[in-house]
């Protein structure tokens, strides 16, 4: 009989992404959690085992413990630490042992069967013992042999077997029959940047730009944008991102705050991609050259930083591609070249590029175009936009760019509809952006939360940006200081990947009126900014920005996106979550824990109950321990069930370290 089920049923693995298309993604270092369905008939027990093999050809075998949740589910936590492409499947066996244990321990004590109980187990133990070796095999085979001593009274033989020693090798060598396998699935594991990061956005041209006595502007350099890389990694980053450093075009050039009036000397806006200078194969001559920018990509490397480049695939109209490739954009009716727009947007210093006339043509381009940024040490790109262009083209380029250079990461900037979101993810994309500027109250959050770290984290991998260029949302127009810091904290703590652009730190807070954008948007024109006067004024955030980032580096938990878990409070602006990792996964042997506790109403101070489910924190319900807050200093005890105040106006967010005994 031709059947799919197995002899034990196999169902229903995790990670993997809905159909299977694609395998299921995790970076070096990640605690995976493992999942699967499996039962049998009956009542007899079974065993479930988790089959890892390594890109090294390693095998690992982790035992699956169930969930108890009347699901039959199973779960086995396991640590990833090779790069490349993981196979695993599931094991479920006949547990004979645990079966005739639990049938044991009541005939016995009850006087039934008890001989034959006895006979049962004195087989199963010498398969054990024929199975292992050395003082485990002796051990095991006395272990049989009293259990048949019909001399010895039963509850004593019953005892001898329940020795710890002889349970503790019968686990190492139990006994397997009706042993069913379920399908092999992969896990493609890349490196731990492509997934664990703190990244700063900043524009190198108004980095040392200056006003000059007639009013117009010098544009900063790569060498005076350089001289800013100590100050971001002063405050603990790991990328750095530039908007595109490719020359800006000349024709429909936009104006301060996105006009179509703009003056002579204004930069224009660096997505309008190309001129006469060249096209996305160039430095603007502003910048410098060629070179000066692998110089600045090897000062940043110095000071700790990676540089992320931006991969805007769009062009000005003034763009070599345009004269050279005329079939690679939409031509209309009436002759013309279609602008980029969203109606009633108009983006008239961009033209979309169609991907349906030479679709070959324009990958083997783009292509080009990545090898010569990868070979000037570039290693990350942040994709604008990618949602306007074909699922199919990425899923082609960052497979074949993957192959050749398996370390490069994408970075999808893709506010848009979830299915698209979440596919550009499926086929490729190492991270994306995300809708978290725009979730603000605690249920928002909760949500949120739940979703980014549930199932779709197998190939979901979400990075938290409080702002950008584009986005400066009512929250932070109208929080003041408080939300500022508050929606730092949650980004920097609750996902492995965090990000803010230039100015967040300074507490800039002034919208364009109508629009969810800074005014005087720097996407248009040159913004420098006097970092150390602000630091002498204190009208910076930077130091509590910069303890973010240490208490990430510091706290292995916050770097793992499967490890959080959503607790509760009393107050309905108190969100609380935790995140765990047991003490196996950490270089220190130690568990590591951290509880967030945000008051997410930044006009306001509260004071709640906060409950955890300790068991989520590798706790007994009930114990104490220490809270130590790693922002402030302060320690306190708490418990199951503990009183929290939060200010906002002082500190809106408790980062807690929990501390056990003997800590």
């Amino acid at each position: 009989m031709d059947v799919l089920s197995g002899r034990i049923p196999v169902l229903d693995l995790a990670p993997q992404q809905p159909g299977n298309r694609f395998p299921a993604k995790a970076v070096v270092g990640d605690v995976v959690p493992f999942e699967a369905v499996a039962f049998r008939e009956g009542h007899d027990r079974i065993g479930v085992t988790l089959v890892l093999r390594a890109p090294s050809g390693a095998r690992r075998r982790v035992p699956m413990e169930p969930l108890h949740d009347g699901l039959d589910r199973h779960r086995a936590l396991a640590q990833v630490d090779e790069q490349g492409l993981w196979r695993w499947h599931v094991e479920a066996w006949a547990d004979e042992w645990a079966t005739w244990h639990h049938n044991a321990e009541i005939k016995i004590a009850a006087g039934i069967d008890v001989e034959l109980m006895a006979t049962m187990g004195s087989q199963l133990l010498a398969r054990a013992a024929g199975a292992a070796k050395g003082p485990d095999a002796m051990l095991l085979s006395r272990a049989a042999a009293a259990m048949a001593d019909t001399a010895v009274p039963p509850l004593a033989r019953w005892a001898a077997v329940n020795d710890p020693d002889v349970l503790a090798a019968v686990d190492r060598h139990r006994p397997r029959s009706l042993v069913t396998a379920s399908e092999t699935l992969k896990l493609r594991v890349e490196r731990t940047r492509a997934a664990v990061g703190a990244w700063y956005e900043f524009f190198p041209r108004s980095e040392g730009a200056v006003r000059l006595e007639d009013g117009s502007w010098r544009s900063g350099t790569f060498a005076t944008a350089a001289e800013r890389l100590p100050g971001v990694a002063e405050m603990g980053f790991d990328v750095l991102y530039l908007p595109p450093v490719h020359p800006i075009g000349e024709v429909n050039r936009k104006g301060p705050n996105n006009t179509l009036t703009p003056q002579p000397g204004d930069p224009g806006s660096p997505w309008a991609i190309g001129s006469k200078a060249g096209g996305h194969d160039t430095i603007h001559p502003d910048l410098g050259t060629i070179d000066d920018f692998r110089e600045f990509v090897r000062r940043a490397a110095d000071a700790g930083l990676e540089v992320a480049m931006d991969l805007a695939l769009q062009a000005a109209p003034d763009h070599p591609w345009v004269t050279e490739h005329p079939e690679w954009f939409t031509t209309l009716p009436d002759g013309t070249i279609a602008f980029a727009e969203n109606p009633p947007k108009k983006y008239q210093d961009i033209y979309p590029v169609n991907f349906d006339n030479d679709p070959q043509g324009i990958l083997d381009e783009v292509l080009r175009i990545i090898d010569l940024w990868v070979g000037c040490g570039v290693q990350i790109f942040r994709v604008d936009n990618p949602h306007t262009k074909p699922l199919w083209f990425w899923e082609r380029l960052i497979r074949d760019v993957n192959a050749k250079h398996p370390d490069v990461v994408f970075l999808a900037e893709a506010f848009t509809r979830p299915a698209m979101m979440q596919a550009l993810g499926k086929v490729g994309f190492q991270q994306s952006y995300t809708y978290f500027a725009w979730r603000n109250t605690k249920a928002e959050l909760e949500e949120y939360l739940r979703e980014v770290t549930g199932p779709q984290a197998a190939w979901f991998k979400p990075a938290f940006w409080v702002n950008t260029p584009d986005i400066l949302t009512e929250f932070l127009q109208f929080g003041g200081v408080p939300a500022f810091k508050l929606r730092a904290a949650i980004a920097a703590t609750a996902v492995p990947t965090w990000g803010m652009y230039a100015g967040y730190e300074l507490i800039e807070d002034v919208a364009r009126p109508g629009a969810e954008e800074a005014i005087d948007n720097e996407k248009y024109e040159y913004r420098p900014r006097d970092w150390e006067q602000a630091a002498r004024n204190g009208t910076t955030i930077a130091p509590y920005i910069a303890r973010l980032n240490e208490i990430r580096r510091e706290h292995p938990a916050i770097r793992q996106l499967w490890a959080l878990d959503v607790h509760w409070s009393d107050d309905d602006a108190i969100l609380v979550y935790s995140k765990h990792v047991e003490g196996r996964f950490t270089e220190s042997g130690e568990d590591d824990t951290i509880i967030v506790v945000a008051n997410v109403d930044p006009h306001s101070a509260r004071e709640t109950t906060v409950h955890l489910d300790l068991t989520k924190l590798g706790l007994r319900h009930g114990v104490s321990f220490e809270a130590h807050d790693l922002i402030t200093g302060q320690t306190w005890t708490w418990s199951d069930h503990s009183f929290v105040r939060l200010d906002a106006f002082v500190e809106p967010v408790h980062v807690i370290h929990v501390r056990r005994s003997g800590a």
